[in-house]
């Protein structure tokens, strides 16, 4: 019994995809034009018609200017300069002057700048000493604490694997004070003394009004060509200003922090711990009009996470160092640095006007106002009251018949004849005929006919 089912289920199956191929391959369909006089529907036709033609003109022509070619391939290079004099007041009360060759490190980087705003100077000698505080693996009571010990990412040098009792160990002078403490610290051999990041650092007064210069050049290789931030008019000297200096690519560091941090008190922990800042110049240029009328858009912004937000590192720092050697003792000045350092960023786009993008864009226009037909048939043929109605004038069904598949076929019949004057025998002939005799037709005065019943007989069979 299942077996019976699922050949019935295939068989319908197969029949379907018979009807489906044979319609596909037989039936042709062409649109049919329904006139309908109806003010409803010829009222949201043209609404939205209109909607369409005020978005493709306002939006697609006006704003995305549809009728040009436009490229964001660009090709740029930034030039940095930054300018001012800053101090630093010393612990021992003594003032110390900074220019730009001491508060710019690296003095050049590709497409950003550091600028110094607080650091910590070690002075260190190559030599031994204990090991720093804070390192916790170096905290000892005998030698035997400091053998054997597994590397550590905070150690200031190679653990010599001495136990130094009194963390007071001048390792300069060799010199140890007589009080000894029950825990010392391990000795390491390196730089000495270690650096200590909980002294008192030094910040840089007066940088809020250090200046940088932003010298950028572009070229959009499409349209070959090129163009930079300068105007030919600028006068210097001249500060950035939104409104008045709008043109002028030389920035206050008091503007950008102004943009890119509110809270005050998050400023002066970027000043203090360092911080990172993004500058984007943006492009967007008409070559329609004089390239000289191009005019770059700054912003700015802040990469790194607020203090408040108490991240895993805060801030922004690096170490350097400078050497030098004096009676074959190595010296140097280790500096932990803080400060901002600013990222510049270039994007930009170009359009010109193309015949063939106008064209295309155009012809898109003209097949969107085919979904305002759309949204109207739907609404017409299956949501509206009148929808079987309005159905039936739209679709309608068209049979053609072929020569062979109008003919009706008919059975075949056999007719008796005797002909006595064109023959000298009786003899009955078997004849097919394809057309009826009428009974009442007169038979001629020569012959003698016999009409059994008559029938349509079709012509292909006839022809056998």
């Amino acid at each position: 019994m299942g077996s019976k089912v699922s050949f019935k289920h295939r068989y319908h199956i197969g029949k379907s995809v018979k009807n489906f191929l044979m319609g596909y391959f037989t039936e042709y369909e062409t649109p049919k034009l329904v006139s309908i006089h109806s003010a409803k529907y010829a009222g949201l036709l043209r609404i939205i018609q209109i909607i369409i033609l005020i978005y493709s003109i306002v939006y697609l022509f006006l704003f995305e200017k549809g009728y040009q070619k436009q490229s964001t391939t660009i090709t740029s290079s930034v030039t940095l300069k930054v300018k001012g004099i800053g101090y630093v007041q010393t612990t021992e009360n003594k003032t110390i002057i900074i220019d730009v060759a001491d508060y710019i490190i690296p003095p050049s980087e590709n497409n950003a700048i550091f600028i110094k705003t607080n650091f910590i100077q070690t002075d260190q000698t190559r030599s031994t000493c204990a090991e720093s505080i804070k390192v916790k693996e170096a905290i000892c009571k005998n030698d035997n604490d400091c053998f054997n010990k597994t590397f550590s990412p905070k150690m200031n040098g190679r653990w010599t694997g001495r136990c130094l009792l009194s963390p007071d160990t001048n390792a300069v002078n060799k010199t140890t004070n007589n009080t000894k403490t029950p825990t010392g610290l391990c000795e390491y051999a390196g730089w000495c003394p270690p650096e200590d990041d909980q002294s008192s650092t030094m910040p840089v007064q007066e940088t809020l009004n250090f200046t940088i210069f932003i010298k950028n050049f572009i070229e959009f290789p499409v349209f070959q060509v090129k163009h930079k931030n300068m105007a030919d008019e600028l006068k210097k000297p001249c500060i950035f200003h939104p409104q008045h200096h709008k043109d002028c690519p030389i920035f206050s560091i008091n503007y950008i922090m102004n943009e890119v941090e509110t809270n005050i008190t998050e400023r002066n922990l970027m000043l203090r711990y360092g911080g990172i800042v993004c500058i984007k110049i943006d492009w967007d240029c008409n070559l329609d009009r004089n390239i000289k009328l191009c005019k770059p858009e700054y912003s700015f912004a802040r990469l790194d996470v607020p203090f408040h937000e108490k991240p895993f590192s805060a801030g922004f720092n690096f170490r350097y160092a400078s050497h030098w050697k004096y009676n074959r003792t190595d010296f140097r000045v280790l500096t932990k640095a803080f400060g901002l350092r600013l990222v510049i960023t270039i994007s930009g786009k170009a359009g010109k006007f193309d015949f063939i993008k106008l064209t295309l864009n155009t012809g898109s226009l003209v097949g969107l106002f085919g979904l305002a037909t759309f949204v109207c048939d739907i609404i017409l043929l299956h949501i509206s009251k009148r929808a079987s109605l309005y159905r039936n004038h739209v679709f309608e069904i068209v049979h053609l018949r072929t020569r062979s598949t109008s003919t009706i076929a008919m059975p075949r019949i056999f007719l008796k004849r005797r002909d006595d004057t064109f023959s000298k025998i009786h003899s009955n002939v078997e004849a097919e005929l394809s057309f009826e005799t009428p009974n009442s037709t007169p038979a001629p005065s020569e012959k003698q006919v016999t009409v059994g019943p008559t029938s349509f007989i079709s012509s292909i069979e006839s022809e056998c």
